[in-house]
């Protein structure tokens, strides 16, 4: 089976912990989806940054997106201009629960399965597998190649993949000793992510504060 083509649906499977069988990140991973689906659009020209704000390009086409991916840019060609940090936390509109949209698509891929069980034995859950352990495999490879190759050799992609899972906090991919030791690599490679790995630091921080205020 290919590996997944786009940035929300890589990250999905980063989160993935293939020996728990369950995601992990799961308080901030819809912040980091959304986010992912915003690299993913700029990356491929569909949006660009207009002065602080994500603005969708004339005649941008969702062809080849994933569905949380062309969810986002639908809502930002027709809603009011926010920040990057709005969109990424924004709970409204079908990219509210980026999770399970971007679940569902690579469920209907193939890439992933899920199953219906009952946590405790009494409340219904969706339990997570991943059939193929070699497209997680590769993707934590493809990380860690961009922190080691020359970065002429990095493709932007990747680069992007790599500022993402930094800005996520996806310890299980990239431990915060790996980060601190690449972590002028990682700034050079941020660039590819455009204003996004930033806007998801500040989302989270945002989360984790109103968290600790309830």
């Amino acid at each position: 089976m290919d590996l997944p083509i786009t940035l929300p649906e890589k990250l999905y499977l980063l989160a993935y912990n293939p020996e728990r069988e369950r995601l992990t990140a799961t308080a901030r991973l819809d912040l980091v989806l959304r986010a992912a689906a915003l690299a993913e659009l700029l990356r491929r020209a569909l949006i660009r940054d207009d002065g602080r704000h994500p603005a969708a390009v004339d005649g941008a086409s969702a062809d080849g997106l994933d569905p949380l991916s062309a969810a986002m840019l639908e809502q930002i060609r027709q809603g009011r201009r926010r920040t990057w940090q709005s969109w990424i936390g924004r709970r409204q509109g079908p990219a509210s629960r980026a999770a399970r949209v971007v679940r569902d698509g690579l469920a209907a891929s193939g890439r992933i399965r899920l199953e219906q069980r009952r946590a405790l034995g009494l409340f219904p859950c969706t339990r997570v597998v991943l059939p193929e352990q070699r497209l997680r495999k590769s993707l934590v490879a493809s990380v860690g190649s961009a922190l080691k190759a020359p970065l002429s050799r990095v493709d932007p992609a990747d680069a992007a993949l790599v500022a993402l899972v930094d800005a996520a906090r996806l310890g299980a991919v990239l431990p915060w000793r790996q980060s601190r030791e690449f972590r002028t690599r990682i700034d050079k490679l941020a660039p590819a992510a455009g204003p996004v790995p930033r806007a998801l630091r500040r989302a989270i921080s945002t989360r984790n504060a109103d968290a600790a205020v309830v």
